[in-house]
């Protein structure tokens, strides 16, 4: 069964998604407050982490820092319905996606399913030609091990910022659109008004730092997509 730690102080719903939860072959681990969550989330005993963003004793975004701090650990975030400032803040802090509550038990499983899909949770990597290190420049992937270093030195990259981040180094020097983005990094059509794919660039951007032509290795054309530069 795939561990997977809730943190929510709604006890009915955690309740619920629990039990739904352990149908679907996930073993579950509930807290009620920020502070035990953090602790417990951080602990490395569980594949992934359920978080709401409202949270007594320690927000969920404070909770969220704290995870990300320490783990990389795949998070998605519980945020009230059409708060898209919560949204992007969580993404923002590296949170791999979120659902708006109320949410269905169905809808949770399944982004719970495409997360570890897509940080290959679940099951080890198999080794093969596309689990080859991938280099462009100063920048190194290795897919397996989901690691990757900028000029020899560790990257710190959330699940979701390696894969966008891999999508643009396998077309590198190339422009992928957005859709194109979406589908290979989170297996779905791009949503309208999604702007997750941005948020997550603007923190790539940031730890790449600046090109010596003070321009960003990653490049933008306005509501087309993105291209990595290869030098």
């Amino acid at each position: 069964m795939i561990p997977v730690l809730l943190v929510d102080d709604d006890l009915e719903l955690t309740a619920m998604l629990s039990q739904y939860l352990v149908r679907e072959g996930f073993a579950v681990h509930a807290v009620h407050d920020g502070q035990a969550g953090a602790e417990e989330a951080t602990s490395g005993r569980y594949a992934i982490v359920v978080l709401d963003v409202m949270m007594p004793r320690l927000s969920g975004m404070e909770v969220l820092r704290r995870i990300r701090a320490r783990s990389k650990v795949p998070v998605l975030m519980l945020t009230a319905r059409g708060d898209n400032v919560d949204r992007i803040v969580g993404l923002d802090m590296g949170a791999d996606d979120y659902v708006p509550k109320p949410c269905t038990p169905g809808e949770l499983v399944a982004r719970l399913r495409a997360i570890l899909r897509r940080t290959e949770v679940r099951e080890a990597a198999v080794p093969s030609s596309g689990q080859r290190p991938l280099r462009v420049g100063a920048l190194t992937l290795a897919p397996g091990s989901r690691q990757a270093t900028w000029h020899d030195k560790p990257l710190e990259l959330t699940g979701t910022e390696f894969n966008l981040l891999e999508v643009l180094v396998r077309h590198a020097g190339q422009l992928v659109s957005k859709q194109e983005i979406s589908l290979q990094a989170f297996g779905r059509p791009l949503a309208r008004f999604d702007r997750r794919i941005d948020v997550h660039i603007s923190s790539i951007r940031q730890k790449l730092g600046m090109r010596p032509d003070g321009e960003s290795w990653i490049q933008g054309v306005r509501g087309l997509g993105y291209q990595l530069l290869e030098d």
